[in-house]
């Protein structure tokens, strides 16, 4: 089954060039890469035109500055694989993971796969307190609405078969992608699966982008998506999913 590999970036002059190789060195034979610079300020986009729009499947150019669940909407619209996984472009998650992160759907046993950060026994950078409480009351507070046991909402890896995510519309233009696809793959009926990785944060410093405004609009947004936009979504369970081609 072909992998898709959506790398939304911003800005990342310093860490694109590893993180495409990262991703082109990965673990999985058979992958399509898929890069979207929302508009980059710094010299992002002509690292892209210049040394890595060769080396990769596609990338796609944002004319204007609109955040991340925008990148993704248009990067996912663009994937072809049976599989579509999410990359963020920092080097804070690792793409040798990705078999890990696939196994449960290769196996015929779910549809979307969470990568959590807070399970199992993959090395973890310690860093921020009050980012890891904000990041456990989002995921409580999501859990409450969605009724899931996930333990990290706000992963950056996320993969899912195409089918599911492209028939969802993707609304949310910045981070607030996390609860609203929570939100709408829950309601779908699929099989979701946690597997435990690896995470290699960085610091303000170091470029990290999202911050509390970030936090708050993630809490509006599971209130959103769970209570006043419950608009309908296919629904897809296991003889659903079972009845698909293998690809």
């Amino acid at each position: 089954m072909k992998l898709s590999i959506v790398i939304p970036c911003y800005n990342e002059e310093r860490t694109i060039r590893a993180i495409v190789d990262a991703v082109r060195a990965s673990p999985y034979a058979s992958k399509e890469i898929i890069v979207v610079d929302d508009c980059s300020r710094d010299g992002t986009r002509a690292i892209l035109e210049q040394e890595i729009a060769a080396r990769v499947d596609r990338v796609i150019y944002h004319a204007v500055n609109q955040g991340k669940g925008a990148a993704l909407r248009s990067g996912i619209a663009a994937a072809t694989g049976d599989i579509v996984v999410i990359q963020d472009a920092d080097l804070e998650y690792d793409p040798n993971e990705y078999p890990l992160l696939v196994e449960p759907i290769l196996q015929g046993k779910a549809d979307v796969v969470y990568g959590s950060r807070f399970m199992g026994g993959r090395p973890h950078r310690v860093l921020y307190f009050w980012h890891r409480v904000g990041n456990g009351l989002l995921t409580f507070v999501s859990n409450m609405f969605t009724n899931l046991d996930l333990t990290d909402m706000e992963t950056c890896y996320k993969v899912f078969r195409r089918e599911i995510i492209q028939a969802i519309a993707i609304e949310e233009n910045r981070f607030g992608f996390e609860p609203e696809i929570t939100a709408k793959v829950a309601r779908t009926g699929c099989r979701i699966y946690e597997v435990g990785i690896s995470y290699y944060g960085r610091t303000y410093a170091e470029g990290k982008k999202i911050g509390w405004k970030d936090g708050v609009r993630a809490l509006y947004c599971i209130i959103k998506y769970n209570v006043f936009r419950r608009r309908a979504v296919p629904r897809r369970g296991p003889a659903a999913a079972a009845d698909e081609p293998a690809g």
